[in-house]
């Protein structure tokens, strides 16, 4: 039987190569997103999933022509980069609106079909931010280790009515990121905030290609059983073995080497 997704933020990047991988290996997929991109045998859904009503209305459309949902991509999200005093809270409230409650939103309006059914994958999407949180990039790197929080609770709560819950954190893909930049405070910083995104920007440029990770995620989802993390990325998983081997004191000064300067 073909295994029916939705997808969130599925207009451009690891989402839009998500889905992609999806349909080419036979999935019936819809994506919802603000903006339509053409892409073949994926179904757009236009919605916002910072409006609750707008998903709950994104999922009733895909279970009334499909009768279920299989797996849920939690994609949807945006980077903000500035330094943590000196960022706005609108912004902040901004971006978790995005990566957190939009991930939330989805989540519920579709765990109801999926206890009915008894079965269901849920793949909500971290970062590399999370384990290793980025200096000027604090606040996308807290609402991906929320992420994290949240995937793991979540898994163990569902897993008596069949529904599997994993996360999985790229490392850096080059996907041209829709990245909200605040340089207030940088002559106070002494140009450190412009130089660390420079850092952040050049990683990203030389990143894996989306449709690599897109091609990784639709394996993970499409497993008959997951585990509740994955990385992707030759030096991710590189990464989180030394974090695992080294202090907590070496791997924040590492860190802080490669973003501060």
């Amino acid at each position: 039987m073909d295994k029916v997704v939705l997808l969130t933020g599925g207009s451009k990047g690891i989402g839009f190569a998500t889905a992609r991988k999806f349909a080419e290996k036979g999935c019936r997929v819809y994506e919802i997103s603000r903006h339509e991109a053409a892409n073949p045998g994926v179904s757009h859904l236009t919605g916002d999933v910072t409006d609750k009503s707008s998903v709950e209305a994104a999922v009733q459309t895909v279970v009334g022509r499909e009768g279920r949902i299989d797996i849920l991509v939690c994609n949807a999200g945006t980077v903000l980069s500035g330094a943590i005093e000196f960022t706005e809270l609108e912004n902040i409230r901004m971006l978790m609106d995005l990566n957190f409650y939009g991930m939330v939103n989805a989540v519920c309006a579709v765990l109801p079909y999926m206890r009915k059914a008894g079965a269901g994958r849920i793949v909500c999407l971290s970062s590399m931010a999370a384990p290793f949180p980025i200096p000027f990039q604090a606040y996308y790197s807290a609402s991906k280790a929320a992420v994290v929080a949240f995937a793991s609770a979540l898994g163990n709560e569902v897993k008596k009515f069949g529904v599997s819950v994993c996360y999985v954190m790229p490392g850096d893909t080059k996907t041209e990121p829709v990245r909200h930049k605040f340089h207030a405070g940088d002559d106070v910083y002494g140009g450190m905030i412009g130089r660390s995104v420079a850092v952040m920007e050049r990683d990203e440029a030389n990143g894996m290609p989306p449709e690599k990770v897109g091609d990784v995620i639709s394996n993970i989802a499409l497993k008959s059983r997951v585990r509740p993390a994955y990385s992707i990325g030759l030096m991710s998983k590189l990464e989180l073995f030394l974090k695992r081997v080294v202090t907590e004191s070496f791997a924040h000064k590492i860190v802080g080497m490669m973003y501060v300067k």
